[in-house]
């Protein structure tokens, strides 16, 4: 089941949702419904869409600035507990991390203020915040909440703003491996200490922040020391050099056998002229006996168009190349397009456990 899915793209970023985005968007909009009925259901809801459409300008702040340093951010998902642009890297120097993590609360800043100065004009005279309420007329409800995001996201919980401005901090003087693992501590315990808060006074939606803080913070730290350990390492380093093919015309029933014969898990499947056909993965294998029979051929059930790469890529794109294939092995091809190796996420995983070892 997916979770997340794309309802558009801005400027070479996909926005995604979460679908536990729809469950706070509901759960606001029945609290509206109990303070006055549908009407004030429909509006609770649509201020609640206002609200996430500050986030995406808060998201677009960063953006933006990780743009003017070379980043990429393939896409930014929106989630309860607001939302996530994903960079494609992180800066190298952590005073260009900084920048990137203070331009996000820098526009929230300037929308809270835009509201309070129109809400000045209009009811002439400073607006009072006071407590959060579906009930709230529109441009006092999102003024409100946007002060409310901008002092959440400032609390030092790594991968929240604030926790990737200390991890820039601490990473210009540990390092970044070791001051994103003392981040992301700092994140999860503050994240323990609101989930059982949440638990205790009764705040569903408190728990549910807790617990996507807690989680991106740990997805964080592994992916930063993930990263170190594969710094240098390029795909000829990485990939199985002692594999067997395995013919397209070749029946299901000896694609069994050459499975059972060794620990090989994916093969290769070539042509007469030995060229990369497509990739036999053992799910294609399973599936292709259940649809088609033992007599079958390894070309009607393999995966046809895995990306090959080449032996002289970087670990990072490499591993990005894997991951977004959706296979778990891709085939390595030289410059004179021969089948040199293949690249499987578990001989990555256990070279990165060696490195790591080793350090």
């Amino acid at each position: 089941m997916k979770w997340s899915y794309t309802i558009g793209r801005v400027a070479g970023t996909d926005i995604k949702v979460h679908l536990t985005f729809l469950v706070l968007v509901g759960w606001w909009a029945w609290m509206g419904y109990q303070e006055g009925g549908s009407a004030s259901a429909l509006l609770a809801a649509l201020s609640l869409l206002a609200l996430f459409g500050c986030v995406l300008l808060h998201e677009f702040g960063h953006i933006l600035m990780a743009r003017r340093f070379g980043v990429r951010t393939p896409d930014v998902i929106l989630l309860p507990i607001g939302g996530v642009a994903r960079l494609e890297r992180i800066p190298d120097e952590p005073r260009k991390e900084l920048l990137i993590a203070i331009a996000g609360p820098a526009v929230t800043l300037a929308i809270a203020l835009g509201l309070y100065l129109i809400l000045t004009v209009i009811e002439g005279g400073p607006p009072r915040l006071g407590a959060l309420s579906p009930d709230d007329p529109f441009l006092a409800f999102l003024m409100k909440v946007n002060v409310f995001l901008l002092l959440f996201n400032l609390i030092p919980a790594f991968p929240m703003d604030g926790g990737r401005v200390l991890r820039a901090i601490l990473a210009s003087r540990l390092g970044m491996v070791r001051g994103t693992r003392a981040a992301a501590t700092l994140g999860q315990i503050l994240a323990v200490i609101g989930g059982l808060y949440g638990l205790t006074m009764g705040a569903p939606l408190l728990v549910l922040v807790a617990f996507f803080v807690f989680i991106g913070a740990s997805s964080e730290a592994t992916a930063v020391e993930t990263r170190a350990a594969g710094e240098g390492l390029r795909v000829s380093h990485m990939m199985v050099t002692e594999f067997r093919t395995i013919p397209v015309h070749a029946t299901l029933s000896q694609a069994v056998e050459l499975l059972l014969s060794g620990e090989q898990r994916e093969f290769p499947a070539v042509d007469n002229l030995g060229r990369t056909e497509g990739i036999l993965t053992r799910d294609n294998l399973i599936r292709g006996l259940n649809q088609r029979g033992p007599s079958s051929t390894v070309g009607e059930a393999m995966t046809t168009g895995a990306p090959a790469i080449a032996p002289t890529l970087g670990f990072q794109e490499a591993l990005d190349r894997l991951r977004s294939s959706g296979l778990p092995a891709l085939p390595v091809v030289d410059a004179g397009g021969g089948l040199v190796g293949l690249l499987t996420m578990d001989n990555i995983t256990d070279l990165l456990l060696v490195r790591r070892a080793g350090h």
